[in-house]
């Protein structure tokens, strides 16, 4: 038996594939794990070969299988509903294992190798091999739809998911990122008053975002990605027409390098989440707007 394989990686893409060959499957917000069972001993390594086997003792638990045995996966926390990568820090950081799910979606290795086999295969004997050994919570198979793979991203979408990875039926396991494995995500796009910015030698290096929650004017966290070093220029000449003694924010956020400014344009920002703090996560810049 093998210790630490190397994890096959997808390729993002703008659109999901079209036709049959193609297993369609939840993206999860999590963290990257791979399962070890050897004649009862256990270990839990990350995509990186980490042995995190201590933080994941509950999983592997709970991956009572004779024999050898390699599972790749993704551990996450569900919140509302959806995966949720803020939650599933909280837990580990607090050293809390009540609320992980280990998302089952490939088998590598089951008394002897079986990357070779086809993706379909590796499911169905990952399948098998759970439901013959009544594995349950918190060790889950992830299920697959096949066919129009956009339709199943455009659902995805409307139900905040953080995307779907495509895989190709017939491909074998490669360590490597693969065309085989084809990943689309969701982004969520909204434009936040410009509260204040932090400067560079020619522009912004960031700038500081919030919302208008009834009479409050609350912070949302800042973008620091998405302009060239012209844009940073111009949007450093418009903030500086509004630049304010102090914070507008209801609530005062120390931020000692800020500049702040009356919040009178509006940034058009793409995220992929809203933390538990209440923050956007993987922001990014896509345009500069007048009240």
């Amino acid at each position: 038996m093998p210790g630490f394989i190397k994890p096959q990686l997808a390729t993002l893409k703008s659109k999901a594939p079209k036709g049959d060959q193609w297993l369609h499957e939840i993206k999860y917000d999590g963290y990257r794990i791979q399962v070890h069972v050897n004649g009862g001993r256990k270990k839990v390594y990350t995509r990186n070969g980490l042995d995190w086997t201590k933080r994941f003792s509950t999983i592997a638990g709970a991956l009572d299988i004779p024999g050898q045995a390699i599972i790749d996966g993704e551990v996450v926390v569900v919140h509302e509903g959806r995966t949720n990568f803020s939650k599933l820090q909280a837990e580990l950081a607090a050293g809390r294992q009540d609320r992980l799910v280990f998302y089952a979606f490939d088998l590598l290795w089951r008394d002897g190798d079986m990357r070779r086999l086809p993706q379909i295969g590796r499911k169905q004997a990952l399948l098998d091999l759970l439901g013959e050994n009544d594995i349950e919570s918190p060790v889950l198979y992830s299920e697959h739809l096949t066919g129009d793979g956009q339709k199943v991203f455009e659902h995805a979408a409307k139900l905040n998911w953080e995307g779907v990875i495509s895989k190709n039926a017939s491909a074998p396991y490669r360590s490597e990122r693969t065309e085989a494995w084809l990943k689309v995500k969701t982004v969520q796009r909204e434009k936040f008053p410009v509260v204040g910015f932090v400067k560079d030698p020619t522009g912004v290096a960031a700038l500081y975002l919030g919302k208008q929650e009834g009479k409050e004017l609350v912070y949302m966290g800042k973008v620091g990605t998405g302009w060239s070093r012209t844009v940073s220029s111009q949007i450093r000449r418009q903030l500086d027409t509004v630049v304010s003694p102090k914070s507008k924010l209801t609530k005062p956020t120390r931020k000692p390098k800020a500049t702040w400014v009356e919040p009178k344009f509006f940034a058009d920002v793409e995220y992929r989440d809203i933390t538990s703090e209440g923050l956007l996560r993987a922001s990014s810049f896509k345009g500069l707007s007048r009240k």
